[in-house]
């Protein structure tokens, strides 16, 4: 299994993304300021991966920490915290973790300061392995939406390379061919970070499951021309109502599902459910800078001084989601009830 990342006695090490396909390489934090610029900067990205990167990031913070009690480390945890949950605004993972860190400081403070350590430690890898059980469940519960035989279309990039390992959407493609399906993945290209072409294709090609890099722009004609049975995709943020923020061009999927009659499932972590906001108006999508947009591989491909947007993520409305897959089970429509009950322990 690819190690994403991973607690190593030197810190935090990070398979660095932003290399791939064609240099694997690996990069390892010694601080959490390291932690939060690999986060910044897309060496790991994925919203589970970056909610695990943040606990660790904190973990490794207060093992650095030249405080000598708990009470002297206090405010400085929290500058750890605030100076992490800066690093990207759209993945609600990132703050999930950020909260759970901060729970457990809260029940441990009065503990001696090396308990306290430790047990951030123990907390920070035990939220890695829970990932990776999470993604595995997602996998089983996900595969039978998946058709026996065919084309299955997936955006950006939501494999082990976004998670601790396994994946979510690509989990569940994982989980269907580990069952016998007979599935070939049409992979997004995904402007402009190419996470699709760059990461998608890799991890699956190392697995030997047929891909077809394609084009953003010709998800449509593949759908008119019936090579594609079913989507799933990954999701940086789900409303309580069901609307789902993931990469950008994920809801001209959708859309283009809902017209062709493909299922379009949504593949995620518990975590990435946002309960407390009501519906996708209420998500703030990230602006990433404009080189990624006006430069690719470095040459620039745009007129001098030309306006450039460049959202990170999309809304994709809960009317044209199929159902969302969880570790917890799968949620139909009406979103509402259906993420209720999965809060209240599973459907």
């Amino acid at each position: 299994m690819i190690q994403t990342l991973e607690w190593t006695d030197s810190g935090v090490r990070f398979i660095d993304q932003t290399k791939l396909p064609t240099e694997e390489t690996y990069v390892t934090c010694a601080t959490y300021e390291q932690v939060a610029e690999v986060i910044r900067s897309m060496v790991v990205r994925g919203a589970p991966a970056i909610g695990v990167a943040a606990a660790m990031g904190i973990a490794l913070g207060v093992k650095n920490s030249k405080a000598s009690t708990v009470s002297e480390l206090a405010p400085e945890f929290d500058r750890i915290c605030d100076a992490i949950g800066k690093t990207r605004p759209t993945a609600v993972n990132l703050f999930w973790a950020i909260r759970r860190m901060q729970q457990k400081f809260q029940a441990l403070r009065d503990r001696p300061l090396p308990q306290l350590r430790q047990a951030l430690i123990e907390e920070a890898q035990r939220m890695h392995a829970q990932d990776i059980a999470a993604n595995q469940a997602m996998g089983r519960h996900g595969a039978a939406l998946m058709p026996a035989s065919g084309g299955v279309l997936t955006h950006c990039n939501a494999g082990a390379l976004a998670t601790c390992g396994y994946g979510t959407a690509l989990g569940v493609i994982r989980a269907a061919v580990e069952q016998g399906k007979k599935i070939h993945v049409y992979a997004d290209e995904t402007r402009p970070f190419l996470q699709g072409s760059r990461l998608t294709a890799w991890e699956l090609m190392k697995d030997g499951i047929p891909t077809t890099v394609i084009s953003d722009n010709m998800a449509g004609a593949m759908m008119k021309q019936g090579k594609i049975a079913a989507i799933v995709v990954g999701a940086d943020r789900i409303a309580a109502n069901g609307d789902v923020a993931n990469k950008v061009g994920t809801y001209s999927v959708a859309v283009l599902a809902k017209e062709h009659g493909i299922p379009f499932y949504v593949a995620a972590p518990f975590s990435t459910i946002d309960l407390a906001t009501a519906d996708g108006s209420g998500i703030p999508i990230e602006q990433r800078n404009a080189r990624e947009v006006t430069h690719i591989g470095g040459r620039q491909m745009v007129p001098e001084g030309v306006q450039v947007e460049n959202p990170a993520f999309d809304v994709t409305p809960a009317k044209y989601v199929t159902a969302i897959v969880t570790e917890r089970g799968v949620a139909r429509p009406p979103y509402e009830d259906a993420l209720r009950k999965l809060a209240e322990g599973g459907i």
